[in-house]
Protein backbone atom coordinates (compact mmCIF):
# COMPACT_ATOMS: atom_id res chain seq x y z
CA UNK A 1 0.00 0.00 0.00
CA UNK A 2 1.48 3.60 -1.03
CA UNK A 3 2.79 5.53 1.79
CA UNK A 4 0.07 8.35 1.12
CA UNK A 5 -2.80 5.73 1.03
CA UNK A 6 -1.25 4.10 4.45
CA UNK A 7 -1.32 7.41 5.98
CA UNK A 8 -4.91 7.97 5.02
CA UNK A 9 -6.48 4.90 5.96
CA UNK A 10 -4.71 5.27 9.35
CA UNK A 11 -6.42 8.47 10.16
CA UNK A 12 -10.00 7.40 8.92
CA UNK A 13 -9.52 3.97 11.11
CA UNK A 14 -7.89 5.27 14.58
CA UNK A 15 -8.08 9.27 13.96
CA UNK A 16 -11.62 8.99 15.06
CA UNK A 17 -10.73 6.71 18.28
CA UNK A 18 -7.59 8.81 19.05
CA UNK A 19 -9.88 11.96 19.17
CA UNK A 20 -12.50 10.86 21.38
CA UNK A 21 -9.83 9.40 23.16
CA UNK A 22 -8.37 12.91 23.78
CA UNK A 23 -11.54 14.00 24.78
CA UNK A 24 -12.68 11.47 27.31
CA UNK A 25 -8.91 12.41 28.58
CA UNK A 26 -9.89 15.90 29.21
CA UNK A 27 -13.40 15.34 30.50
CA UNK A 28 -11.85 13.40 33.21
CA UNK A 29 -8.74 15.16 33.74
CA UNK A 30 -8.21 18.25 35.83
CA UNK A 31 -9.08 22.12 35.52
CA UNK A 32 -5.10 22.91 35.10
CA UNK A 33 -2.34 21.46 32.64
CA UNK A 34 -0.70 18.18 34.13
CA UNK A 35 2.21 18.67 32.05
CA UNK A 36 2.74 21.72 34.29
CA UNK A 37 1.38 20.02 37.67
CA UNK A 38 4.23 21.50 40.43
CA UNK A 39 2.92 20.04 43.68
CA UNK A 40 2.65 16.31 44.67
CA UNK A 41 -1.15 17.63 45.26
CA UNK A 42 -1.29 18.44 41.62
CA UNK A 43 0.03 14.98 40.57
CA UNK A 44 -2.32 13.39 42.58
CA UNK A 45 -5.35 15.35 41.12
CA UNK A 46 -3.96 14.45 37.83
CA UNK A 47 -3.77 10.30 38.62
CA UNK A 48 -6.78 10.48 40.41
CA UNK A 49 -10.32 10.93 38.56
CA UNK A 50 -12.52 11.67 41.24
CA UNK A 51 -9.89 14.36 42.69
CA UNK A 52 -9.54 15.61 39.16
CA UNK A 53 -13.66 15.61 39.12
CA UNK A 54 -13.41 17.69 42.09
CA UNK A 55 -10.83 20.46 40.64
CA UNK A 56 -13.17 20.57 37.41
CA UNK A 57 -15.88 21.56 39.83
CA UNK A 58 -14.12 23.56 42.13
CA UNK A 59 -13.09 25.76 39.25
CA UNK A 60 -16.60 26.11 37.63
CA UNK A 61 -17.60 27.37 41.44
CA UNK A 62 -14.55 29.65 41.41
CA UNK A 63 -15.69 30.85 37.67
CA UNK A 64 -19.24 31.51 38.51
CA UNK A 65 -18.01 33.43 41.76
CA UNK A 66 -15.94 35.70 39.65
CA UNK A 67 -19.42 36.67 37.85
CA UNK A 68 -21.57 37.58 41.09
CA UNK A 69 -18.50 39.74 41.90
CA UNK A 70 -18.82 41.26 38.11
CA UNK A 71 -22.45 41.69 38.57
CA UNK A 72 -21.78 43.99 41.61
CA UNK A 73 -22.53 47.51 41.46
CA UNK A 74 -20.68 48.59 44.46
CA UNK A 75 -17.04 47.24 45.63
CA UNK A 76 -16.49 45.20 43.27
CA UNK A 77 -12.75 46.12 42.83
CA UNK A 78 -12.17 45.08 46.39
CA UNK A 79 -14.14 42.14 46.31
CA UNK A 80 -12.33 40.48 43.51
CA UNK A 81 -8.65 41.23 45.28
CA UNK A 82 -10.08 39.29 47.78
CA UNK A 83 -11.08 36.42 46.10
CA UNK A 84 -8.00 36.36 43.88
CA UNK A 85 -5.90 36.31 47.34
CA UNK A 86 -8.24 33.71 49.22
CA UNK A 87 -8.11 31.89 46.25
CA UNK A 88 -3.87 32.17 46.31
CA UNK A 89 -4.38 30.96 50.11
CA UNK A 90 -6.35 27.92 49.23
CA UNK A 91 -4.10 26.75 46.50
CA UNK A 92 -1.06 26.68 49.12
CA UNK A 93 -3.13 25.22 51.69
CA UNK A 94 -3.86 22.23 49.18
CA UNK A 95 -0.24 22.10 48.01
CA UNK A 96 0.67 21.77 51.85
CA UNK A 97 -1.00 18.29 52.18
CA UNK A 98 2.45 16.80 51.47
CA UNK A 99 2.87 17.46 55.09
CA UNK A 100 -0.35 15.27 55.59
CA UNK A 101 -0.56 11.65 57.01
CA UNK A 102 -3.29 10.86 53.82
CA UNK A 103 -2.47 12.94 50.59
CA UNK A 104 -5.51 12.17 49.43
CA UNK A 105 -7.72 12.30 51.52
CA UNK A 106 -6.59 15.60 52.92
CA UNK A 107 -6.63 17.04 49.03
CA UNK A 108 -10.05 16.03 49.04
CA UNK A 109 -11.20 17.60 52.15
CA UNK A 110 -9.31 20.70 51.35
CA UNK A 111 -11.50 20.93 47.65
CA UNK A 112 -14.81 20.06 49.63
CA UNK A 113 -14.22 22.84 51.79
CA UNK A 114 -13.34 25.70 49.46
CA UNK A 115 -16.58 24.54 47.30
CA UNK A 116 -18.62 25.60 50.58
CA UNK A 117 -16.72 28.45 50.99
CA UNK A 118 -17.44 29.37 48.01
CA UNK A 119 -20.94 28.57 47.34
CA UNK A 120 -22.17 29.90 51.14
CA UNK A 121 -20.40 32.90 50.15
CA UNK A 122 -21.44 34.37 47.28
CA UNK A 123 -24.83 32.28 47.19
CA UNK A 124 -23.76 30.50 44.21
CA UNK A 125 -27.07 27.97 45.07
CA UNK A 126 -30.30 28.40 46.88
CA UNK A 127 -30.09 27.16 50.35
CA UNK A 128 -31.65 24.07 51.50
CA UNK A 129 -32.68 26.10 54.80
CA UNK A 130 -32.86 29.37 55.87
CA UNK A 131 -32.67 30.09 60.24
CA UNK A 132 -32.77 33.10 62.20
CA UNK A 133 -31.42 33.00 65.08
CA UNK A 134 -31.99 35.06 68.50
CA UNK A 135 -28.66 35.56 70.91
CA UNK A 136 -28.32 36.28 74.41
CA UNK A 137 -32.16 36.57 74.61
CA UNK A 138 -31.70 39.77 72.72
CA UNK A 139 -33.71 40.40 69.52
CA UNK A 140 -30.82 43.17 68.59
CA UNK A 141 -28.41 40.23 68.76
CA UNK A 142 -29.47 37.77 65.66
CA UNK A 143 -27.75 35.13 63.85
CA UNK A 144 -29.08 34.03 60.34
CA UNK A 145 -27.52 30.62 58.90
CA UNK A 146 -28.11 29.69 55.00
CA UNK A 147 -27.36 25.81 55.01
CA UNK A 148 -26.39 24.47 51.82
CA UNK A 149 -26.56 21.14 50.16
CA UNK A 150 -22.84 20.57 49.08
CA UNK A 151 -21.09 17.72 48.85
CA UNK A 152 -19.59 18.52 52.54
CA UNK A 153 -22.29 20.39 53.89
CA UNK A 154 -21.55 24.30 54.20
CA UNK A 155 -23.13 26.99 56.17
CA UNK A 156 -23.32 30.75 55.63
CA UNK A 157 -24.00 32.99 58.51
CA UNK A 158 -24.76 36.57 59.09
CA UNK A 159 -25.16 38.90 62.03
CA UNK A 160 -24.12 42.64 62.51
CA UNK A 161 -22.30 43.70 59.29
CA UNK A 162 -19.89 40.08 59.28
CA UNK A 163 -20.72 37.29 56.46
CA UNK A 164 -19.02 34.06 57.76
CA UNK A 165 -18.30 30.34 55.60
CA UNK A 166 -18.57 27.48 57.30
CA UNK A 167 -18.29 23.41 56.79
CA UNK A 168 -20.08 20.55 58.63
CA UNK A 169 -17.81 18.54 61.18
CA UNK A 170 -18.07 15.42 63.30
CA UNK A 171 -20.10 16.03 66.43
CA UNK A 172 -22.04 13.40 69.30
CA UNK A 173 -25.01 15.24 68.55
CA UNK A 174 -26.70 18.33 66.17
CA UNK A 175 -24.96 19.94 63.67
CA UNK A 176 -21.60 21.60 64.61
CA UNK A 177 -19.94 23.71 62.07
CA UNK A 178 -16.18 24.33 62.11
CA UNK A 179 -16.32 28.15 60.20
CA UNK A 180 -13.92 30.33 59.01
CA UNK A 181 -11.29 32.25 61.22
CA UNK A 182 -11.59 29.92 63.55
CA UNK A 183 -14.91 29.47 65.94
CA UNK A 184 -18.02 27.26 65.24
CA UNK A 185 -21.68 27.27 65.09
CA UNK A 186 -23.73 24.10 66.44
CA UNK A 187 -27.21 23.68 66.40
CA UNK A 188 -29.20 21.23 68.04
CA UNK A 189 -33.24 21.25 67.64
CA UNK A 190 -34.28 25.36 67.93
CA UNK A 191 -31.14 26.06 69.96
CA UNK A 192 -27.67 26.97 68.96
CA UNK A 193 -24.56 27.81 70.12
CA UNK A 194 -22.29 30.22 68.18
CA UNK A 195 -18.73 30.70 68.62
CA UNK A 196 -17.13 33.65 66.61
CA UNK A 197 -13.87 32.92 68.05
CA UNK A 198 -12.40 30.54 69.75
CA UNK A 199 -13.67 30.97 72.93
CA UNK A 200 -16.00 33.44 72.49
CA UNK A 201 -19.65 31.72 72.86
CA UNK A 202 -22.70 33.53 73.03
CA UNK A 203 -25.85 30.87 73.15
CA UNK A 204 -28.98 31.54 70.30
CA UNK A 205 -32.65 30.08 70.18
CA UNK A 206 -34.36 29.85 66.83
CA UNK A 207 -36.60 33.05 66.78
CA UNK A 208 -40.04 32.77 66.32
Amino acid sequence: MPALYSFIFFALVFGPAVCVSEMAHAQQGPSFDCTKAESSAEELVCDNVDLATLDRRLAERYAAARAAISALEADSEDAMNNLLATQRGWVKGRDDCWKATDLRTCVADNYLMREGELVSQWLLEQPKAVVTYTCDGSPANEVTAYFFDTELPSLRLEYGDSIRSGWLVPAASGAKYAIDFGGSFWSKGDDARFEPTEGDVVTCEKAS
